[in-house]
C-alpha cells in the first residue's frame, strides 16, 4: 500500500505556530503566510565582537527593566491602597512594556539573561517596599535615583551606537531613546511629587545610585 504524504503549511498565530495538513479547514483569524522569524531591532551580524557588544547591552537593559519592575511592585505592595497608587501604576505600566520588549529581543536573538535575576528580583522588591515605607516622598526619591541612573546608562549606549554606525542601528537607537525618554519622565514625576523633601534625600539618592551602577556592571558580565 502506497503511503500518501500530505503537504503541510506553516501558519503563524498571535501566540503560537500551527501546522495544518492539506484538506483541513483554516482556523478563522489566522492568515496562511510563510513562516518568518519575528522581527527584532537588533541588526544581523557575523562579527563576533559586535554580537558580544549587542548581547551585553540587551542583557543589562533587560536586567535594568526587570529590576525597575520589581521596585514598582514593592512600592505598590506598600502604597497600593493610598492616593499614590495611580501614579505608581502609570509608571509601572510603562516599565512592563519595556520589559516585555526586552524579553522579546532576548528570545529572538538567543541572548542569555543575567544569572543574577533572582537577586534583582529580591533586591528590587525590597528597595521598592523599603523606600515606600518612608511614604510617598520616599518612593518618589527612590524613583528619581533609579530612573536617573537608567537614563544615564541609556545615554551611554546611545553615544556608543551613534559612534559606531547610526544607520545600521536606527531601530535600536529609536527604541532606546524612547525608553530613555520614559525614564526621564518618571524622574521628573518623582521630583514633581516631593522626592527631595524626604529626610536624607541626597544620601539616599547617592546610596541607591551606587547600587545601580554596581548592578549594571555585574549584569553586563554575569
Amino acid at each position: 500500500m502506497q503511503r500518501i504524504v500530505r503537504p503541510q503549511l506553516m501558519l503563524r498565530g498571535s501566540q503560537q505556530t500551527i501546522l495544518l495538513t492539506a484538506g483541513q479547514p483554516c482556523i478563522n483569524s489566522i492568515s496562511a503566510v510563510p513562516f518568518v522569524r519575528g522581527y527584532s531591532v537588533l541588526p544581523p551580524t557575523n562579527d563576533e565582537e559586535e554580537k558580544s557588544m549587542l548581547h551585553r547591552m540587551m542583557r543589562v537593559d533587560h536586567a535594568g527593566e526587570y529590576g525597575a519592575n520589581r521596585i514598582y511592585a514593592g512600592q505598590m505592595a506598600v502604597l497600593g491602597c493610598t492616593q499614590t497608587r495611580p501614579l505608581i501604576q502609570e509608571m509601572w505600566d510603562q516599565e512592563k512594556k519595556h520589559l516585555s520588549k526586552f524579553n522579546e529581543i532576548l528570545g529572538d536573538n538567543r541572548v542569555r539573561p543575567t544569572l543574577l535575576l533572582p537577586l534583582w528580583n529580591i533586591a528590587g522588591f525590597a528597595l521598592g517596599a523599603g523606600s515606600a515605607l518612608l511614604g510617598k516622598e520616599g518612593a518618589m526619591a527612590c524613583t528619581v535615583a533609579v530612573e536617573e541612573s537608567i537614563s544615564e546608562h541609556y545615554n551611554s549606549q546611545i553615544r556608543t551606537l551613534m559612534e559606531k554606525d547610526p544607520e545600521k542601528y536606527t531601530e535600536l537607537l529609536q527604541m532606546i531613546k524612547e525608553f530613555r525618554d520614559d525614564e526621564m519622565e518618571h524622574h521628573d514625576t518623582g521630583l514633581e511629587h516631593d522626592a527631595e523633601s524626604v529626610p536624607g534625600y541626597q544620601l539616599m539618592k547617592a546610596i541607591i545610585q551606587t547600587g545601580c551602577k554596581a548592578a549594571i556592571y555585574v549584569s553586563e558580565r554575569v
